[in-house]
This record gives structure tokens, sequence and C-alpha cells, in this order.
């Protein structure tokens, strides 16, 4: 019983952090939809733009063209996402980097989910745009994202970086 509740007690700092994850995504994209038109593009620098992009897919915009199976399939995946985070950072509650990995990832997925289930698609809003990535992206310009998607991807390099410890350590 008292790991239960350790875990318990252990689980309230990362849903605290998720949570402030998808607050900070959603008041984002909330100043997005209302400052700017679908489309628009305010330059910052010669390399970074805030844009208002609307993506019905996933990454990269993968399945955006489908027929609207991917938004209701996009949702549910985000949901059990999060789910299965919820008993990973309660069964590991003293893996502090691995808990922070996935309080961010499970912090973007429910931020997108909102967009999916109020609007039907994601907003996007953050745009870069680099000569050497021509060859991959149109003018070089990387597919426009937001704080849930970096949330998701620091919490994906974090935890390969957590795996990176823990193997060194097990040397």
């Amino acid at each position: 019983m008292a790991a239960r509740n350790a875990g318990g007690r252990g689980l309230l700092p990362w849903l605290a952090l998720a949570a402030g994850v998808v607050l900070a995504d959603q008041v984002a994209k909330a100043v997005v939809r209302a400052a700017f038109t679908l489309g628009q593009v305010h330059p910052v620098t010669a390399w970074f733009s805030l844009v208002r992009a609307h993506n019905r897919g996933a990454a990269f915009s993968f399945l955006a063209g489908a027929s609207g199976w991917q938004r209701w399939a996009f949702t549910a995946l985000g949901l059990a996402a999060s789910a299965f985070i919820v008993w990973l950072i309660r069964s590991h509650p003293t893996q502090r980097l691995f808990c922070f990995a996935v309080s961010l990832i499970m912090g973007g997925a429910i931020g997108n989910v909102i967009d999916r289930l109020l609007h039907g698609y994601v907003v996007d809003f953050l745009q870069f745009r680099f000569r050497w990535l021509a060859p991959l992206f149109e003018g070089g310009y990387f597919p426009a994202f937001n704080l849930a998607d970096s949330a998701i991807t620091l919490g994906a390099v974090c935890l390969v970086l957590d795996e990176l410890i823990r193997v060194r350590r097990g040397r």
C-alpha cells in the first residue's frame, strides 16, 4: 500500500507539469487564432515566422487529406497514450527524468487532442526556414508546429537521454 500511495503523491507534480504544457499551448493557440487569419504569416527574423496553419493530420501533415476518420483516430491515440503515461508515472515515481519526459509528451498530446475535439484540426504557428532544408522541404520551410509538438519533441529527446544514462549506469 505504501508504494501505491507514494506513486499517487508522485503523480501530482507530473500531472501539474502536463497541465502547464496544455495551458501554455492552448493560450498560445487562442492568441494565434485571434490575431491571425488562416495562412497569414508574420516574419520575426529571416529564419523564423509566426503563422496560422491548420493541420488535420499528424506530424508533417501525415494523413491530412484523409476523409475525416484521422481526427478520431489521432484523438483516441492521444487519449490512450495519456492513460498509458499516467500508468508509467505511477509505476516509476522515482525516475525523475523519465517522468519529466513522459509528462511533456502527455501535455503535448492532450493539447493537440483538445484542438482536434474543438476544431477538427490542430493549430500550428511556429515556422522555421533554413536554406539547408530546401532539399527536404519546399523553400527550406520546416512544417509549422506548435508548443504541444515542441513539448512532445523535448519529451522524446529526454526519454532518449534517460535511456542513455540508464544504460551507462548499468555498465
